[in-house]
């Protein structure tokens, strides 16, 4: 399992990914256009499969999370779900 964080240039866009059946377990939204998704796929396939849900317009930013990063200000609940899934640093 992996999980990622995304970061959508077009916030409004968000609804489009958290409503699609992508290649990830799950997807929450922890502050505005910026997501954390869990997947057993590759990064590259997380990524193409977001970016084909948005419009050619919209800037994108994927990364793996290995650690649990320091998070300050995110949606409530954030915290729990990374402390479920990722080591601290």
């Amino acid at each position: 399992m992996a999980v990622c964080l995304a970061w959508l240039g077009d916030p409004k866009q968000v609804d489009v990914v958290m409503a699609a059946p992508g290649p990830w377990r799950e997807v929450i939204e922890v502050g505005s256009g910026l997501l954390v998704l869990e997947s057993d796929e590759s990064l590259s396939r997380v990524y193409h499969e977001v970016k084909w849900l948005l419009s050619d317009d919209c800037a994108l930013l994927v990364a793996p999370l290995a650690e649990r990063p320091k998070a300050r200000g995110v949606t409530s609940g954030t915290v729990s779900w990374l402390r479920d899934r990722l080591p601290l640093p």
